[in-house]
């Protein structure tokens, strides 16, 4: 049995399958108003009112350790579930069927396609702010003001012709930044490296998390 949210607070689980700074993602969602919880405990995912997934590095060593530490299921039953999801840069990544920087391992197939190497004629990896195109209404952008400057750290892209992509970057063409599918989101750029601009959307994704589990969301320190 798992203690129960801070009071107030939505629940939030971040899986911790052993890779990168997870705990960046953990401390800037406490800072908007969640109870976050940097975890592998089964039951505790299953029972949060919302799931992250961050990831930093090559996808392939991210899709091992998530394999190896169990939590590759728990994941996908948690995009399906229809409580607020996030995947985070190569966490992002991961909820495609593969990536050209790993042939042959597969990724959680939640969303279709496979991962792209950016142009021969930019810099790799792209290591900057950059300007977010919008669009579509999204519920990943509501809480934000235009212009939308965020952080990237990333070598590959996902298609940025498929329809659950809701925003864009510029970067040697239109490169796959944030999609959208029902109450799933996915950043290909850290919100939680993004100042107050990516404070905000995690915000939103902590007031949807409070309104799916029927809890009026804590005042944050935005």
């Amino acid at each position: 049995m798992t203690d129960g949210p801070a009071a107030g607070r939505p629940l939030v689980a971040v899986l911790d399958y052993g890779i990168g700074n997870l705990r960046s993602a953990q401390k800037a969602l406490e800072h908007v108003g969640a109870d976050a919880r940097l975890t592998a405990d089964h039951g505790l995912i299953r029972d949060a009112d919302a799931v992250v997934l961050p990831g930093v590095g090559a996808f392939g060593a991210c899709m091992d350790a998530l394999r190896a530490s169990g939590l590759d299921a728990e994941a996908v039953d948690a995009a399906a579930s229809g409580r607020p999801f996030l995947g985070i840069c190569v966490g992002m990544q991961l909820l495609y069927e593969g990536s050209e920087e790993s042939p042959g391992v597969a990724g959680l197939g939640v969303l279709p396609g496979t991962l792209r190497l950016l142009p021969d004629t930019v810099k790799r990896p792209q290591m900057q702010w950059n300007l977010l195109d919008v669009r579509r209404p999204s519920a990943l952008f509501a809480a934000l003001d235009d212009p939308v400057w965020v952080y990237f750290v990333h070598s590959y892209a996902a298609d940025a012709a498929d329809p659950t992509v809701v925003a864009t970057c510029d970067y040697g063409g239109p490169v796959a930044a944030a999609v959208e599918r029902g109450p799933l989101w996915a950043t290909q750029f850290h919100p939680e490296k993004s100042g107050a601009t990516g404070l905000a959307l995690l915000g939103g994704f902590v007031e949807a998390a409070a309104a799916a589990a029927g809890r009026p969301a804590q005042e944050d320190q935005r």
